[in-house]
């Protein structure tokens, strides 16, 4: 070892500690420096591979190091074993991006630029959004002052990983003497070893990591205790304890049976025994598939009665004994049952409906369009003009109406108030309100019988995306770009709660059956459950790889799901936290969700103009022994209805069971 190798490594050591800001240690070595260079005879040597240690490791900050090292660590995920390659794969994108923030924070902002163009390709599906946004860090200052890359740097990446593929991963890292990537996922990834197979594709839902923010507070909030049950003294309860809806279906039955049994005999002695025996067979497979379907439903869990934790109006007994003929009614369906679908279309909106809702009866539809107006059409008005569900939106048609008109010429009624584009409406459980939500930041109440604007309601500062009445009416909840949801009373004009702590907007809001929680989905990729009584998140669902554009909840309050921007449907456990199973169909964005009265069915709306009805019954009750299998066999989508150039804006399940959906008309390519 030379003399000028020598103080190439005491310079090394010395930039080291100056680095570190280990000033006293820093001091002390110069002395000893000094001192040694006057002795020369005292001057020892280093081991050779020690000071090739010493010197590699002072170029461990160079861009160069980075890029060779990530590109080796790449190529050999990609040839790995098939049985390993997804999940040692897995493991690039965090290394990619805090490769790229670790090369901008010292400075290196045209290499970082390079290494980020380089590899983003491999990333660009799955995490687009994320890349967008780290596209704008052009300086160090920039990590501080962005949130998204901020909090990235300041917390770790859970990943799934099996043993075998984290000791191939050990082992390599080792081998080739990477210590630059072996730094980056010692500090930036927390590695879940479990032992068994390799986790497949299919699961991988369950293995995508939280980025910004802390896992191990989303795991301690998973493990708070929520009641999903439903309320006490419902409708619906009321009902099951009369006995009133078992004994509807029970003399449906018996006359069904004694119709059947009239029928054969006729049939038998006009000599058509063949021909009524083949239609007995066909009709007992149609009830025998019926019954399969019941115990079913019978088996599941029987939801648990919870009290309220707000204060919950009062029914009008008019309104009440409507619903209760509704339920006894009701059209139970199964995946041998499917729902009727009735489409309402709008036309000639020339591309500037933004929203759609639809009431709980189907009677009334409500459009938010680009001007800031709100439009609402009543569905048996309409039938009677035009003959055809054809929601028309011609402005040289007829002259403007303005709330508390009624013009003959119009077959909708014109809501202005808003100045800014209306984002999202939503009606009362009772059809006789209405809420919007607009760019301008403000939520308007709007009375369907007087035609009139009531309340405008300010809380939030930036565009409020979603709005949603709870279940029982006089509450409801609203999302916004401000990234917080709110919860309002109709009697106030302020809101009751502010729930903050998501990372991006909030996209959407949904009521728990029981109305004690809220779920909101954001564009940070998760959502959220919280508490209206608290205001605290009691539960973070991870899984989605893209912004969270809709949420339905069972009707017994026990699951929930959520449609993205990517076109996946995620069904979450809410007692759990955890995915059920992932439902994949769709090739473009979900905008609209809704389960059918009684669970066992899921509508789902895209902008690839179709519906889909799924069946989640047997999805949620998947036995654990078949976990292991994939979820490929819990996933059914029992139908698909196209539209011929009509994407979906909005779904609703009526009381009975009937399935009502909206969109607006598009020109074909």
């Amino acid at each position: 070892m030379g003399v000028v190798d020598q103080e190439e490594i005491d310079k090394v050591v010395l930039q080291y500690l100056e680095n570190r800001g280990f000033k006293q240690a820093g001091l002390a070595f110069q002395k000893e420096v000094q001192q040694n260079s006057k002795g020369s005879n005292s001057t020892g040597q280093l081991d050779a591979d020690i000071a090739k240690k010493i010197l590699a490791f002072s170029e461990l900050g160079g861009p160069v190091q980075y890029q060779e090292a990530y590109s080796k660590l790449r190529s050999w995920a990609y040839s790995s074993l098939d049985q390993y390659q997804h999940e040692l794969v897995r493991v690039l994108y965090p290394v990619f991006i805090h490769a790229f923030m670790d090369l901008v924070a010292k400075g290196h902002v045209q290499e970082a630029r390079t290494f980020f163009n380089s590899f983003r390709g491999d990333h660009e599906m799955a995490h687009s959004r994320d890349l967008q946004r780290l596209e704008g860090v052009l300086s160090p200052s920039h990590l501080e002052e962005m949130e998204f890359a901020h909090s990235l740097r300041q917390s770790k990446v859970s990943i799934k990983i099996c043993k075998y593929s984290y000791d191939l991963l050990l082992q390599y890292l080792h081998k080739s003497q990477s210590i630059v990537m072996l730094g980056i996922i010692n500090e930036h990834i927390n590695f879940q070893v479990s032992p068994g197979q390799p986790i497949s594709i299919a699961d991988d839902a369950d293995c995508v990591t939280l980025f910004g923010s802390d896992r191990d507070a989303a795991d301690s909030i998973t493990q708070k205790e929520i009641h999903w049950g439903l309320l006490e003294d419902s409708l619906e309860e009321k009902l099951e304890k009369s006995g009133a809806l078992l004994g509807e279906s029970e003399k449906a039955d018996v006359e069904a049976k004694e119709a059947e049994v009239e029928e054969n005999k006729k049939r038998s002695a006009d000599g058509k025994q063949g021909s009524a025996t083949k239609k007995t067979k066909k009709d007992k497979a149609v009830n025998a598939a019926a019954k399969a379907s019941r115990p079913e439903n019978a088996s599941a869990t029987v939801p648990t009665r919870v009290k309220p934790e707000l204060a919950l109006p009062s029914i009008p007994i008019e309104v009440e004994h409507s619903i209760l003929e509704d339920l006894r009614n009701r059209v139970q369906l199964s995946n041998a049952t499917l729902p009727s679908v009735s489409f309402y279309t709008f036309i000639n909106t020339h591309n500037s409906l933004s929203c759609a809702s639809i009431s709980h009866d189907g009677s009334m539809v409500a459009g938010g369009f680009s001007d800031s107006s709100l439009k609402v059409w009543d569905i048996a008005k309409l039938g009677q003009q035009n003959g055809a569900n054809l929601l028309v939106d011609n402005e040289s048609a007829a002259t403007e109406q303005f709330p508390g008109s009624n013009s003959e010429g119009r077959p909708f009624t014109l809501f202005r108030g808003h100045s800014g584009l209306v984002h999202s409406a939503t009606f009362s459980p009772y059809d006789d309100f209405i809420l919007s939500s607009s760019s301008d930041s403000t939520i308007r109440l709007w009375n369907t019988k007087l035609n009139a604007n009531l309340v405008c309601y300010k809380g939030h500062n930036y565009p409020v995306w979603d709005v949603q009445f709870s279940p029982v009416g006089q509450y409801f909840a609203s999302a916004s770009h401000d990234r917080t949801a709110r919860v309002w009373s109709m009697d106030r004009i302020q809101p009751l709660r502010i729930m903050a702590g998501h990372l991006s907007d909030v996209d959407c809001v949904q009521w728990h059956a029981n109305c004690n929680y809220i779920a909101t989905g954001s564009s940070d990729k998760t959502v959220r459950l919280w508490d209206v009584q608290s205001g605290e998140c009691v539960r973070i669902f991870v899984g989605h790889r893209s912004m969270i554009l809709c949420l339905a909840m069972s009707p017994d309050g026990r699951y929930m799901a959520s449609g993205d921007e990517d076109g996946r449907i995620m069904m979450w456990d809410l007692a759990t936290g955890r995915c059920i199973a992932p439902l994949v169909g769709h090739n473009s964005c979900v905008w609209s969700l809704a389960y059918s009265c009684e669970g066992s069915l899921l509508a789902s709306g895209s902008a690839d103009c179709t519906v889909k009805i799924w069946d989640v019954a047997t999805s949620s009750k998947i036995p654990k022994s078949d976990e292991k299998i994939g979820n490929a066999t819990r996933l059914r989508s029992l139908k698909t209805l196209p539209t011929k150039s009509t994407p979906v804006y909005a779904l609703q399940f009526s009381r009975r069971n009937l399935l009502f959906a909206a969109g607006a008309l598009s020109k074909q390519p």
